[in-house]
């Protein structure tokens, strides 16, 4: 799990339910109409930007990426890189078919190499693989970025709902307060919503969309590497540049 997500999604809520509970009844602050407003409109919203199959697809990458922790050191790949090399270079290609590899393109490239597949079909199908799973991680965080921008606005929505509520029922009132809370929580739903969930999200994934480019670059062209028979060394020497300044300079000081 990832507890950072878990963690600060945590706290925020539990902050705001502190305040709320020092301040008042919790019950002051349920409206489902409010609720309604933000997040049916907002999801409503998001399905007119994007398909529905998009929007699925993105719940469901946003939630394994926000919630599990699965973080790839590129430091570990060059070194099971350059491992798979030195197996080819003394058992031959399928000397791989017994190498045990936790990161699935990674395992792919090497089925490919001891499957015998000429280097361009192994480069065009791994750089395919790997732009389709950045478009998946891209669609997810326009997605949730779609919802963080429309939630604050949905909220202001149902502000104005709740004032025009309140100024057609003047003269009732007992309508003034359930109208004014429709138009003071709405626009806390949306806050709320929006920069505690879906944001944070929307900026994980962009990040882990970065991390990822970067490690699935590197394993196309270690997995090149391996094919062309280069040696471990010259493997390792190459994918170096893969990796932040501080980490080369590590990898130099313990060569």
């Amino acid at each position: 799990m990832d507890l950072a997500t878990i963690i600060g999604m945590v706290a925020g809520a539990a902050f705001i339910a502190l305040a709320i509970f020092m301040g008042g009844s919790f019950s002051q602050f349920v409206d489902p109409p409010s609720l309604m407003i933000v997040i049916g409109g907002g999801l409503a919203a998001t399905l007119i930007r994007f398909p529905f199959a998009g929007v699925i697809s993105a719940f469901s990458t946003g939630g394994k990426v926000a919630f599990t922790h699965k973080k790839v050191d590129p430091r570990e790949l060059i070194d099971k890189i350059a491992e798979m090399g030195d197996i080819v270079r003394r058992s031959g290609p399928l000397g791989l078919e017994n190498v045990e590899v936790e990161e699935p393109n990674l395992r792919k490239g090497a089925q490919y190499i001891a499957d015998g597949y000429d280097a361009a079909f192994i480069r065009e199908a791994m750089e395919l693989e790997r732009d389709h799973y950045i478009t998946r991680l891209s669609e997810g965080q326009r997605v949730f970025k779609s919802l963080g921008d429309a939630a604050p606005a949905f909220g202001m929505i149902g502000t104005l709902v709740g004032l025009v509520q309140m100024l057609a029922n003047m003269e009732d009132p007992s309508a003034i307060g359930p109208a004014m809370a429709v138009a003071l929580l709405t626009t806390m739903y949306g806050a709320v919503i929006a920069n505690l969930v879906c944001l944070p999200i929307a900026d994980k994934l962009s990040a882990k969309l970065e991390v990822e480019e970067i490690n699935q670059t590197l394993i196309i062209d270690g997995i090149m590497s391996i094919r062309d028979g280069k040696s471990p060394a010259l493997i390792t020497q190459m994918l170096t540049a893969y990796l932040p300044e501080k980490a080369r300079e590590n990898l130099e000081d313990a060569a």
